[in-house]
């Protein structure tokens, strides 16, 4: 569903809706990588490509270009990779490409004002959630933990806050009982292409909506450590938590000294007196049902350590003894 925002406050960008705007674009992941490509597909002209510096990755740790480098890479766009925007060579870089407006997309980068200022329309982004809930650096991740029914894409004009700028346009996205975070992530990366392109188009007549601060909600950055599994918690709340950080950084619990990652589980409503939570009730071909506070968590696909997840079935068929009936995790 599409919302045009109620204006608060009329702005209009002086913008020839027939005219190609010159952008400049910075992102960084696969995220960013879906809207420069639509960027790349439309009658606008991507200028230059801002994104991280290159990354060591994988086991022999080689330095990797980033999503957005890649793709930049591919169609010869001249890409920059400042360690920051705050260097005043940097700076004058930017400001020399005389850019219409800046597109960024989970670029990485604090963005200081005098870089916000430097296009002529200013600095655009596209964030992953319905402004004000949800602001920060892990919107997906959080709007599923708090089994949220529903988030989105807001590009919003920036300014010096955190994800604090006018709302120009948003559209709305469902979230499935059984979404992932990279599931809703391909969604929404598919929704800001579009917003993006919608945006740009319409600027001429857009009026930005200011943020209602009593609504506002942030969305921290996760860490690995909340992604352990705690069975004295609802089972409910575990199963957010496994969708949550699917595919990062992947819910746990330890068995002893092992740590066991959890992929998929769902929600078993069972009546648990007298078991303790932690306690294992069932283990067999359809799943191993783990007592918690509240009802039973069936785990579905799991990852043994120095393994690939897999279904519980197969790692059944060789593990029977670690999951007996009774043990407490």
């Amino acid at each position: 569903m599409l919302h045009s925002p109620r204006p608060n406050k009329v702005s209009i960008y002086p913008v020839n809706p027939t005219q190609p705007l010159k952008i400049i674009f910075a992102g960084t992941p696969a995220f960013a990588a879906t809207a420069l490509q639509a960027l790349l597909s439309s009658h606008h002209q991507v200028i230059a490509v801002y994104t991280q510096p290159d990354r060591p990755a994988g086991r022999g740790r080689k330095l990797t270009a980033s999503p957005v480098k890649a793709l930049a890479l591919d169609h010869a766009l001249p890409i920059h990779q400042p360690l920051s925007l705050r260097d005043t060579a940097e700076i004058a870089i930017l400001q020399a490409l005389q850019a219409d407006i800046m597109v960024v997309a989970a670029y990485g980068l604090i963005l200081p004002p005098v870089i916000l200022q430097a296009p002529r329309l200013g600095c655009i982004n596209i964030h992953a959630s319905l402004l004000p809930r949800w602001r920060g650096a892990a919107p997906i991740q959080r709007a599923i933990l708090a089994n949220d029914k529903k988030t989105g894409i807001t590009i919003m004009q920036m300014d010096k806050g955190l994800d604090t700028g006018a709302m120009l346009y948003k559209i709305e996205c469902a979230i499935e009982s059984t979404d992932t975070s990279e599931m809703l992530h391909d969604r929404l990366a598919e929704l800001g292409s579009s917003a993006i392109l919608t945006t740009l188009d319409q600027l001429s007549h857009l009026k930005p909506e200011v943020q209602d601060e009593t609504l506002v909600t942030y969305a921290h950055k996760i860490t690995k450590e909340e992604a352990e599994l705690n069975w004295h918690s609802p089972a409910k709340e575990l199963e957010h938590k496994i969708r949550a950080f699917n595919p990062w950084p992947i819910a746990f619990f330890r068995e002893g000294e092992h740590v066991i990652r959890v992929w998929n589980a769902i929600v078993i409503e069972q009546n648990l007196n007298p078991h303790t939570p932690g306690e294992i009730l069932q283990a067999n071909a359809g799943g191993i049902d783990i007592a918690t506070e509240k009802n039973v968590l069936r785990l579905l696909k799991i990852q043994l350590p120095g393994g690939r997840m897999l279904p519980v079935a197969d790692i059944l068929n060789a593990r029977q003894n670690d999951f007996k009936v009774g043990k407490i995790l």
